[in-house]
């Protein structure tokens, strides 16, 4: 009897997919077992011996929880919210670099634990713009996006350690969106990126407006790359291009498709900010947006030395910071850039402000490698370039826009407006 070679039948490869994804699942579903409503402020007796305290202005279109515990919640807001707060981060001596120390018990120790000293809501974009002259640092503002599965706390403690730990020298601005924080709800998470657009575009408008912000660097994670790349393409059409104040975009594991960050990458229009992607192929929580998003490759998994995105990366001039030989606490290798001592620093004393990176100033060690202008190698030994004429990464290459007149919004949008304009 000859040998038959059949295809798996629908049952087996349900079981297969199943294998696949449940120890995904099982992975994230295990990232949040820390202290929960951490928000409620704790005065310090006295400055942090060795510690630190990080000042940030929170943006959020999530809807408030009426607890000051968790200030809040994972629902969607018409009206955004604009927060003062202040977090005490520990010493070194206590913690790792890379690392955000939750607490073990409530009250948190502002000697072992990070811990919120400080929350004051903020009625008017004025007091924004008052609270961004009080803690100007030289004119760089840094905006922080999270991704899937934060809560509030999540991404305040989060940017707190990538603030502190970097070294950089700006003005922070986290932007919440509203996250359930349930590995279940994906697609939930994914719609209010598309609800936060506006408010986050608005967020960005009134910095660019402030007088005491010279330059903007967006540092966005995951599934808040996607708003990121969203808000600042519906910018770039509203006004017929990103204002230049928008020097850095910076993309931490995008979970994008690559062929729609191509089409946002064109139609940012011909003046484009500096992009650095930092990818990892071993990216296990991209493998499961990959598997339930139509097996389309995640831009934050892509290998920039092989073809077609060497060529394209070469061609509009990104540079890609590739992690995937990085090692990391995370199980699921997809918050390395946030977790690694090295990237915080480069992040926060590089490309913050805008410049390339040479040999002489960077020692991230081995293993790292980015691609610039078709260069790859060690980071330290490639130059940053940047084209002016829009390239799809993907498809080949594609017409200006023409410049849009701004458009008015739905009227739905009035209580936004009332707070950002």
């Amino acid at each position: 009897m000859s040998n038959i070679v059949r295809s798996p039948s629908p049952m087996a490869r349900f079981f297969g997919h199943v294998a696949l994804v449940l120890p995904l699942v099982i992975a994230l579903s295990g990232c949040g077992g820390h202290a929960k409503g951490v928000m409620q402020p704790v005065a310090l007796m006295a400055e942090p011996q060795g510690g630190a305290v990080v000042d940030m202005l929170v943006a959020t279109s999530r809807r408030p929880s009426d607890d000051p515990a968790t200030l809040f919640s994972g629902e969607r807001s018409v009206q955004p919210s604009i927060t003062d707060v202040a977090v005490s981060i520990p010493s070194g001596k206590v913690r790792a670099s890379g690392t955000v120390q939750w607490p073990k018990k409530l009250p948190p120790d502002p000697a072992t634990d990070f811990t919120v000293v400080r929350v004051q809501p903020l009625s008017t974009v004025q007091q924004g713009h008052d609270w961004v002259r009080r803690h100007s640092k030289g004119g760089h503002a840094m905006v922080f996006i999270h991704g899937f599965n934060n809560t509030y706390e999540d991404s305040v403690f989060r940017f707190a350690q990538i603030v502190h730990d970097s070294g950089a020298d700006v003005t922070p601005v986290l932007f919440t969106w509203p996250s359930r924080a349930k590995v279940f709800d994906y697609n939930y998470d994914k719609e209010s990126t598309n609800y936060s657009r506006t408010t986050l575009e608005r967020t960005l408008k009134a910095l660019v407006e402030d007088k005491n912000i010279k330059d903007i660097t967006i540092l966005a994670h995951s599934m808040g790359t996607w708003l990121a790349m969203e808000s600042i393409r519906q910018m770039a059409i509203r006004e017929g291009g990103l204002p230049k104040k928008i020097e850095n975009v910076i993309l931490a594991s995008p979970d994008i498709d690559v062929d729609v960050f191509a089409r946002q990458w064109t139609e940012l229009g011909p003046d484009k900010p500096n992009f650095t992607i930092f990818v990892s192929q071993d990216d296990r929580a991209l493998a499961l947006s990959r598997y339930i998003s139509g097996d389309v490759q995640r831009l934050g998994q892509i290998n920039p030395a092989e073809e077609p995105y060497k060529t394209k990366l070469e061609a509009a001039g990104i540079t890609v910071v590739d992690l995937t030989k990085v090692k990391s606490t995370d199980r699921l290798n997809h918050g390395k850039f946030a977790e690694s001592p090295a990237i915080v620093q480069l992040i926060g004393q590089r490309l913050v402000t805008g410049q390339t990176l040479t040999d002489s100033t960077i020692g991230v060690g081995d293993g790292i490698t980015a691609l610039v202008a078709g260069t790859v190698n060690t980071v330290g030994k490639v130059a940053a370039t940047t084209v002016s004429t829009p390239v799809d990464l993907v498809s080949g290459n594609l017409k200006q826009l023409p410049k849009k007149k701004p458009t008015d919004f739905d009227d739905s949008l009035q209580d936004e407006r009332a707070l950002f304009n």
